[in-house]
């Protein structure tokens, strides 16, 4: 009987012993790991001083922020801005003792410490100290505002005359040439002369191309209404009205490099149907629109 009771006892500190070995390991197992110590760098703490420097407001110990949208900027103002900034960049950061080497562990403590709360305000004191940067080298230099001069420099009010006289040339020739005509035949007679324009064969503008050779005398210019004699001023309001808002659309396309796209771009001369000039049959015609044929040089 005491020899059951023991075998009995021995089996029970057996698997109470198993259980606890088993409990252990799984007690170190499942255990979150822990860093050591020694190997953390944790960063300083900002001196008191500093700290107190830093929290007084920008507007001044005293003064309360304005409402957003009443800020003045006052003299007062800025000589506590100055005041305050000279007290930062003046601090002293070695007075709180001896300082530890400022490498990669140390920095990205600060970064850590600062970035946590939402705001870097670790790497905002480390800022404050540092050295204002050389100013940037200007992008604009003296010789390269006289190159620009030297190289086609217009000033604004010249750009904005000059676009209004272009307008008004393609207009005058919109009108004179085909107020008659469809808005696609209007369009195509602008287009003539936005391709001379973009053409080494004709003047590189489009008031130069309206009014080439209009000093020669009559069937020496481009265009008949430019050298007849005649007033060029238009009489009918609403068909010059039509051709404003074309020129307006035309001139637009032409500054931006744009295709007008009512005739091909290689069109450089053109006739009504009524007539049948001899230069015709040298040139290839490419379009008929309305009652004008449209020719490219072969």
């Amino acid at each position: 009987m005491t020899k059951s009771w023991r075998g009995k006892i021995g089996r029970a500190l057996s698997h109470a012993l198993a259980l606890g070995a088993a409990a252990l390991v799984l007690f170190v197992t499942l255990s979150p790991a822990r860093a050591n110590q020694a190997d953390m760098v944790m960063p300083l703490p900002v001196p008191a001083e500093l700290t107190q420097i830093r929290a007084q407001p920008a507007l001044g110990p005293t003064l309360l922020p304005p409402e957003p949208g009443r800020q003045h900027l006052s003299a007062a103002l800025l000589e506590n801005y100055v005041k305050r900034q000279e007290a930062l960049r003046a601090f002293d950061v070695n007075a709180a003792g001896p300082q530890p080497t400022l490498n990669t562990d140390l920095l990205m403590g600060y970064i850590a410490r600062g970035s946590l709360g939402g705001g870097n305000n670790a790497l905002s004191a480390i800022a404050s100290f540092t050295d204002n940067p050389a100013p940037p080298v200007p992008s604009v230099t003296p010789d390269l505002l006289a190159h620009y001069v030297e190289n086609g420099y217009v000033p604004t009010a010249k750009r904005v005359e000059t676009a209004r006289s272009e307008r008004e040339c393609l207009a005058q020739a919109i009108y004179h040439e085909a107020r008659g005509e469809s808005a696609m035949g209007q369009l195509a007679v602008a287009n003539i002369i936005v391709n001379r324009a973009r053409s080494a064969r004709f003047p590189s503008s489009l008031c130069g191309v309206v009014y080439q050779n209009a000093n020669k005398g009559y069937h020496r210019c481009q265009f008949t209404f430019a050298c007849d004699g005649r007033s060029d001023t238009p009489r009918e309001k609403r068909a010059w009205a039509r051709s404003v808002a074309l020129a307006q659309k035309v001139y637009a396309e032409y500054a931006t490099g744009a295709e007008i796209g009512a005739i091909p771009d290689s069109a450089l001369y053109y006739h009504t149907t009524s007539v049948r000039p001899s230069w015709a049959y040298t040139y290839q015609q490419v379009a008929e629109v309305g009652a004008h044929i449209f020719y490219a040089p072969n």
